[in-house]
């Protein structure tokens, strides 16, 4: 018999834990003295106390271990699901690392660093989209989303709040001339197709690296040979084409150095 001090020495834990252990019957003592109240345990309890150990190190609760203890059959089963956690918390904290990385370069000065990317989740939406194959970003942004503009207004088109209206390329990458591009503009309910609209569904987005641009779009490639170069170094991987969301722009900013966008390219960790 080991008395509960040279227990808790053995195991390295305290003997307010294995009181506590005994109060919620995950660990009783052998033996407990009616007269004093002592508590004792064996050396033959050495193998489930070794256990709780192991377990709790591996983050498990008490009341699962509990389980754990009382039904063995369920280990394999808690094991699977921690290992699953444990792998999305380390994902989660590689991005937080890369992205204290990142701007504490930022903060250097580093003009490799001139935007901040950022993972998020983009939304499901219901839109209305118009794809074309432009001929260069001007001919894009002065004729196209006028025609847009015109025809959601004729078949009532509902605009989402908060708004999002973003382009789609098709290329897959960053192009000057001959440009795949679809618009979208998310809004409340499907309507009909017409000659020059379609209405669909984007789906969501898990992860995405985001990077908002300010200033004409002209200079937007910066934008690009940023984002692409970093999901390279940071060991992420394009699984969708590129979008660019439009925040402020020439409906609302008079100088377009005051034009704001966000540039999302849908990825997932390799």
């Amino acid at each position: 018999m080991y008395s509960i001090g040279v227990f808790s020495q053995i195991n390295k834990i305290t003997t307010k834990t294995l009181r506590h252990y005994d109060e919620i019957n995950l660990l009783k003592p052998e033996y407990v003295d009616k007269f004093t109240g002592y508590r004792y345990y064996t050396s033959n309890q050495l193998p489930t106390m070794y256990k709780i150990i192991t377990l709790k190190q591996m983050g498990l609760s008490l009341n699962e271990i509990k389980e754990i203890i009382n039904n063995p059959l369920v280990l394999e089963i808690y094991l699977r699901l921690k290992e699953t956690e444990l792998a999305q918390n380390i994902k989660n904290e590689q991005s937080k690392l890369l992205q204290v990385q990142n701007y504490s370069n930022i903060l250097k000065g580093d003009i490799k660093f001139m935007y901040t990317p950022i993972i998020k989740e983009l939304p499901e939406v219901i839109v209305a989209s118009m794809r074309q194959v432009v001929s260069s970003y001007a001919d894009f942004f002065h004729l196209c989303p006028n025609v847009m503009a015109i025809e959601m207004e004729r078949v009532g088109c509902v605009c989402a709040v908060p708004e999002y209206c973003f382009n789609i390329y098709h290329d897959g990458e960053y192009k000057e001339t001959d440009i795949d591009v679809e618009i979208c503009e998310s809004i409340t309910e499907m309507k009909q197709d017409t000659d020059i609209l379609k209405f669909k569904v984007v789906n969501k987005v898990e992860s995405a690296i985001c990077v908002l641009h300010k200033g004409p779009y002209e200079n937007l490639r910066d934008a690009y040979i940023f984002i692409f170069e970093w999901i390279k170094d940071n060991n992420y991987e394009v699984i969708n084409n590129p979008r660019e969301s439009y925040i402020d722009g020439i409906w609302n900013k008079e100088s377009p150095e005051d034009w704001l966008t966000e540039v999302q390219v849908p990825v997932k960790i390799k």
